[in-house]
């Protein structure tokens, strides 16, 4: 019976692509399911048998550590060099979304607060 291995929603694709190799290079078999014409199927990577995962758990493990390690560091470079802000340049880099965004918010604002004292609570 297959064992789902790894989750693919939301995982960018070089990681993807990673965790194929290294079920490649380990001779495991495995197949791929996407997530659908709508993406409400659970996009994700398979084996075909239960005892491929007790073998493949410790090197994906490491992997995992490895991964987590050169992306905390790719992320301390690039907040580093100053490419990765905060709210205020995220909000300079996209303005007309940002303008948008808060007058959305301010009209819900409003009408919940309208409807409340309309009510009289």
């Amino acid at each position: 019976m297959a064992v789902l291995f790894f989750s693919l929603r939301g995982v960018p694709n070089d990681e993807a692509e990673d965790v194929r190799e290294l079920l490649q290079a380990n001779e495991i078999e495995f197949y791929e399911t996407s997530a659908g014409s709508f993406g409400v199927s659970m996009p994700a990577i398979w084996l075909y048998h239960k005892e491929d995962l007790e073998k493949i758990q410790p090197v994906f493990d490491e992997y995992q550590r490895q991964r987590c390690i050169s992306q905390r560091n790719l992320y301390l470079a690039l907040k580093q060099q100053g490419e990765i802000g905060g709210f205020l340049q995220a909000s300079l880099r996209k303005p007309l979304q940002f303008v948008i965004y808060s007058c959305v918010m301010a009209l819900t604002l409003y009408v919940s607060i309208k409807w409340v004292f309309e009510l009289g609570l």
